[in-house]
């Protein structure tokens, strides 16, 4: 029963092997033949297919050149931007002081497009309605509140003119039920480009709280600045606004209209390419221009809005400057080298392996062959889901891979000869190798994925494939290490070629030099004189196993064979006496 349960594992480690497999196989099928949006090819990054470039030159409103601070802000808003329709690998960069140049991998559609080139602009918007999807209305404070039904005139009188900003009148019976099937998470439903003088549907940008805003009242040129820091009375973080003198009029304006207002029609709504940046209650008449908000902000989230706030009080136009579409014919020859390279390096790990471990180097390249299924499919997944791309980055994360994942298999395989020198059976071999090198390769493996994650972190846009696909492998090798190498090798140690220690099979206790048997005990020294073609083989792996041992063993040994000489050298009785 005991010699039966490594094999029980095996059998089961290599089933679940098989079930990790099927799964991957069965979302990349889904996504390919039900949602249309993956396929069984990796998508490339900018590198290696080509794409879109996009300059933009910004402008401030007074014509006067922008900031680093801006420049910078807007970069990240246009990443953002981008990120959000669903495309990755793009390269956003600023450059000449005023211009971002985005770089898309393939061919940018019209959405896309319109995305980039459309101005950050900050709007300030009174808040109609506002509630958790699929639930009961609630205020900024928590409170639930019902939906407010619209004046049941509006139906038979659609002439009826709203009179400000927060006037139920807006709510009609179309835009009502154009709220309730509202959908944040749906990317059709871009609040970036809606007309300024309509009310407007939209989500914070954490998808957590549902909008019906009215029109816009102020924008961000009307803000001064913005700044963050502790109230004094309770030590909270707020941001605090300053307004010029035509935002401070109609703020003051607002916040009349605004406080003691039923909730949610006392919040006001500032807005960022169409999302509800936050939206504050109205605690009180602000008619000095410099009001302050407060929540539940930390230093860094409070720093950030007052960021994006100061950045709305000094909006940039952008300008296209041109919009070409680069060749991919360098970044198909990259890519042809890189997998030449790769196909070299596996080779290479192939001849090496069989030179050096014969049989069990099918193991090896019979675990990288699972490993590079196991991969192809996970990139493209990942490719559906996230939006990754293979850049030249991370084929050269790919190539690098294969050395060390070989690395564990050596690791691995000595442990088991070694043991196999120590005199044991090549059954406990396998599984003392196994319970030895785990702990090494675990280690290893960790150091490569920690490695992998900081460089991810603080590496620029080019180096991350490299990052991502290394660490991606990394954590890969150590399934198949365990749910295939270790598995594989328990079933064929109990094969007749292998377990007999064939000298093909890589495991042949004679030639590994499995001289030690038992406590101080050594095989004899035998003559060379006589020998057959059969003692001469047995005489060479002696040879060979008498180079392997340590300098212990051999000390040992030479100390047995000198007692054994002297007890040959002594008599056992003598005969006579004195004279």
């Amino acid at each position: 029963m005991a010699t039966s349960t490594p094999v029980r594992h095996a059998w089961r480690a290599l089933t679940g092997l098989l079930v990790v497999i099927a799964l991957l196989f069965g979302v990349n099928a889904l996504g390919v033949y039900v949602f249309s949006k993956s396929s069984w090819t990796p998508e490339l990054a900018l590198d290696l297919q080509g794409g879109t470039q996009i300059v933009l030159q910004a402008k401030t409103v007074d014509g006067t050149d922008p900031t680093p601070e801006q420049m910078n802000q807007a970069a990240t808003i246009i990443r953002q931007r981008v990120d959000a329709s669903g495309v990755g690998e793009a390269d956003i960069a600023t450059q000449s002081g005023n211009q971002i140049v985005v770089q898309i991998p393939g061919q940018a559609d019209e959405e896309t497009r319109n995305r980039i080139e459309s101005a950050a602009q900050l709007q300030l918007r009174a808040v109609l309605v506002a509630s958790q999807p699929a639930t009961d209305f609630v205020g900024q404070d928590g409170e639930r509140t019902p939906y407010p039904t619209p004046d049941p005139t509006l139906e038979s009188t659609p002439t009826t003119q709203p009179t400000d900003g927060s006037d139920i009148a807006w709510i009609t019976p179309a835009l009502q039920a154009e709220f309730l099937a509202y959908d944040c998470a749906d990317p059709a439903n871009d609040p970036a480009n809606a007309p300024a003088d309509q009310p407007l549907i939209t989500c914070d940008a954490a998808h957590t709280y549902r909008y019906l805003l009215g029109p816009v009242e102020l924008d961000g040129s009307s803000i001064s600045d913005a700044t963050f820091g502790l109230q004094q009375n309770d030590g909270r973080w707020a941001v605090n606004l300053r307004f010029d003198d035509e935002g401070t009029r109609i703020f003051g304006e607002i916040s009349q209209r605004l406080y003691g207002a039923d909730s949610p029609r006392n919040q006001f709504a500032f807005v960022l390419d169409g999302y509800v940046l936050t939206a504050p209650v109205m605690n009180q008449v602000i008619t000095g221009g410099d009001p302050s908000i407060t929540g539940s902000f930390t230093q860094e989230t409070a720093k950030v809005l007052a960021d994006q706030l100061k950045y709305g009080a000094l909006p940039l136009s952008f300008e296209v400057v041109s919009s070409d579409t680069i060749s991919a014919t360098l970044g198909a020859q990259q890519l042809q080298i890189g997998l030449i390279a790769g196909l070299i390096g596996l080779a290479l790990v192939a001849i090496y392996s069989l030179i050096v471990y014969r049989a069990l180097g099918f193991v090896i390249i019979a675990s990288l062959l699972v490993m590079g299924v196991i991969t192809y499919v996970a990139i493209c997944i990942l490719a559906w889901r996230m939006g990754f791309r293979l850049s030249l980055a991370g084929v050269a994360g790919l190539i690098v891979s294969i050395g060390f994942t070989a690395d564990s298999f050596i690791v691995y395989f000595e442990r088991i000869r070694d043991e196999l020198r120590d005199g044991k059976s090549i059954t406990g071999a396998v599984e003392d190798g196994w319970g030895r090198a785990k702990r090494t390769i675990y280690i290893s493996k960790s150091i490569n994925v920690l490695a992998a994650v900081v460089l991810y972190i603080l590496a620029d846009a080019t180096v991350k494939g490299f990052a991502f696909t290394l660490g991606l492998t990394t954590v890969i090798d150590v399934l198949i290490f365990i749910l295939f190498t270790h598995p594989v090798m328990q079933l064929l140690a109990r094969t007749k070629f292998f377990g007999s220690g064939h000298p093909l099979s890589g495991m042949d206790p004679e030639a590994l030099g499995a001289v030690y048997r038992g406590r101080a005990q050594f095989r004899a020294p035998v003559a060379a004189s006589g020998r057959t073609a059969a003692d001469r083989r047995a005489s060479k792996s002696r040879g060979e196993a008498e180079r392997r041992q340590t300098i212990a063993e051999r000390k040992q040994a030479e100390l047995a064979a000198a007692g054994a000489g002297d007890a040959k050298r002594t008599p056992s009785s003598s005969k006579g006496g004195d004279d």
